[in-house]
């Protein structure tokens, strides 16, 4: 199966460059471009691909509102998984993003094995989570706004128990291992934690335990 991807970034070449990496992957299938936000909302609401690279920092319309304008458009339907690009390894933007329902963030000088790979992780649903940047990321910028009241009532002790370490950035096997758990039986509790809290995929859980206070800034423990 091909992903179809639309690559957003304002500087012709970098976009040039990365639509060519992609293009070159017998499973991925580069289907538009676009130089700022206001074309990535037109182009990405035309073509309809599975994932969209987007830059955070662009003319007349930055990444984080097409992000928002993309997702919110193409909902209630399959809207395309977004990836935000981004120089720095901490940006504020990238925060504000993931609650926006983007999938993840990617830097830009990651090599083409990664930039393939982040495009394949966020087509299979799951959220491009890089454990030590995203963690600084969070815990950084979630210093300086409000906790949310915890909603997570329904949450079971094991769920909160599994919402946690999803938080500080553990996959699902290192999850397993933790609790004594099967991958599988994992993989179930992430399912229903999404479906309960009505989380898209695992970036938004990341940032909903911490403003939940499940997960508290700072040092892991």
């Amino acid at each position: 199966m091909t992903v179809s991807v639309v690559v957003v970034d304002d500087q012709p070449v970098v976009r040039a460059g990365f639509a060519a990496l992609l293009g070159a992957q017998p499973d991925l299938s580069v289907v538009g471009e676009a130089g700022d936000g206001v074309e990535a909302v037109e182009v990405v609401g035309r073509v309809r691909p599975d994932v969209v690279l987007m830059d955070v920092r662009m003319p007349r319309m930055d990444g984080l509102e097409a992000t928002r304008r993309i997702l919110a458009e193409l909902a209630p339907g399959e809207p395309p998984r977004v990836i935000m690009l981004t120089t720095f390894d901490l940006d504020e933007y990238v925060y504000d993003a993931l609650r926006a329902g983007a999938s993840g963030f990617l830097l830009k000088h990651s090599s083409p094995d990664e930039l393939a790979a982040a495009v394949r992780i966020v087509a299979a649903g799951d959220a491009l989570l890089a454990p030590s940047i995203t963690r600084r990321l969070v815990e950084d910028f979630v210093k300086v706004r409000p906790v949310l009241p915890a909603a997570a009532a329904e949450l079971t002790p094991r769920e909160t128990d599994v919402l946690r370490l999803v938080a500080r950035g553990q996959s699902n096997r290192e999850i397993a291992a933790a609790l004594v758990l099967a991958e599988q039986t994992v993989k179930t509790h992430v399912s229903r934690i999404l479906t309960k809290l009505n989380l898209r995929d695992r970036a938004q859980a990341v940032v909903y335990a911490y403003e939940a206070g499940i997960v508290a800034p700072g040092p892991r423990r």
